[in-house]
């Protein structure tokens, strides 16, 4: 499996984006993280696919929202009002190996196996 992040760039706070990520295979969960610089890499959300039970940090609550296309096998989070502390390169990571996560696992980066490359989200005040 293979994943492809995509989506991010400049935005005044306030602001939206849109971020994708597509895998290329079976995955039974994929989760967002982030990384502020010199800050270590945080959860932001995550959905399990089988249910489609979605798992949210809640600094972001209210604001991010994550989405799935079946079809395209793709993953997307939604951000709207960002904020400068926000700002972050933005992995996505999925489970292809094991069972469904349970719902505690979702927001541990071991639960995921295969990461995207990031993508810079740059917010300006």
């Amino acid at each position: 499996v293979q994943l492809q992040a995509s989506g991010g760039g400049l935005v005044q706070a306030g602001g939206s984006l849109r971020l994708s990520c597509a895998a290329s295979g079976r995955t039974n969960a994929v989760g967002w993280f982030r990384q502020a610089p010199g800050k270590e890499r945080d959860f932001v959300g995550a959905i399990r696919w089988g249910d489609g039970n979605i798992k949210y940090a809640d600094p972001v609550k209210g604001r991010f929202t994550i989405s799935r296309d079946r079809a395209k096998n793709t993953v997307y989070l939604q951000m709207n009002g960002l904020k400068p502390e926000d700002m972050a390169v933005y992995y996505c990571a999925a489970r292809t190996i094991g069972a469904n996560p349970i719902w505690s696992m979702l927001a541990d980066e071991r639960t995921y196996d295969m990461w995207g490359q990031g993508t810079q989200v740059t917010v300006s005040s």
